[in-house]
């Protein structure tokens, strides 16, 4: 069994939500996840590099990178050859304005060990033993 795929960030959905080539008859189509038209988004339109998109996004830079080259195979395929061009889906998380972007944007406790008591070090209510008194 696989391992869950981490929430992408992305700062909203777009406002197009698919593409058709005119005056062709409809020959397939193409689905873009949202992560991959976010990551197109941040380095083609915006000009950021890898590893401040890969920052905003919350993932590696290695990752961010397989996304891209995925999004732009996928954007390329339905231009060359007039399919049209879905874009939705994928595994994102909604983060809103880019105030909490990032890895360490979030605050405390979204760490791997979760939220609530005693999940951090010297955080929570212990074991009810009072060693040191």
């Amino acid at each position: 069994m696989t391992r869950p795929k981490r929430p992408r960030c992305i700062r909203s959905h777009p406002i197009i939500k698919e593409f058709r080539p005119e005056g062709v008859e409809e020959r397939g189509e193409v689905t873009l996840s949202l992560e991959e038209f976010e990551a197109i988004r941040h380095i083609d339109f915006e000009g950021l590099d890898q590893s401040r998109a890969a920052e905003i996004m919350n993932v590696s830079r290695q990752t961010f990178g397989r996304i891209l080259k995925a999004g732009r195979f996928n954007l390329s395929n339905a231009l060359v050859n007039a399919y049209r061009l879905k874009v939705e889906g994928g595994c994102y998380l909604i983060t809103g304005n880019g105030s909490d972007y990032g890895r360490h944007g979030r605050g405390r406790g979204y760490g791997r060990r979760g939220r609530g008591p005693g999940t951090g070090r010297g955080k929570g209510q212990g074991n009810g033993l009072d060693k040191g008194k």
